[in-house]
């Protein structure tokens, strides 16, 4: 079978089974396909009643995979730009803010693992977390702690 002979179901889970996806992503990446906007939003709608897509799954799922190196300001307006409706995305950023410091202070631990000698040092490493997205209070904590051991 041809690339261009697959049905628009077909593309729409293909595409969900190599990662989650907002219905924002897969109308865009479904329009050039379709040949009109109805039949997507009505296909939409049918893989969302089958659970197959999910704006809690994939706003879970991307806030997990950017924990690891940002903080909640910066999977906030991430998720925003995908289109992830408001009431998800604050739940999403609830979680990350539960899990901030452990995660400021494993991205500092990997990217300086020593406190700063220096002023002009600690405003750098304050930059490059505030830069992540990591909230100040969490910044100041780690700076201050370190690594616990």
């Amino acid at each position: 079978m041809a690339k261009r002979d697959i049905s628009l179901r077909g593309r729409a889970l293909s595409l969900l089974a190599r990662r989650e996806h907002t219905r924002a992503e897969l109308l865009r990446k479904l329009g050039p396909h379709a040949e009109s906007a109805a039949e997507i939003e009505v296909l939409l709608d049918q893989l969302t009643a089958r659970g197959w897509l999910s704006e809690q799954r994939f706003a879970e799922s991307r806030a997990n995979a950017l924990s690891r190196k940002f903080g909640s300001r910066k999977i906030e307006y991430d998720l925003k730009s995908r289109g992830v409706s408001a009431d998800v995305v604050d739940r999403a950023v609830e979680q990350a803010q539960a899990r901030e410091f452990e995660n400021c202070r494993a991205a500092w631990q990997r990217k300086f693992g020593e406190l700063p000698k220096d002023a002009a040092e600690r405003g750098r490493q304050m930059r490059f977390l505030a830069g992540r997205g990591f909230s100040a209070e969490a910044v100041r904590q780690v700076l201050k702690t370190g690594d616990p051991d």
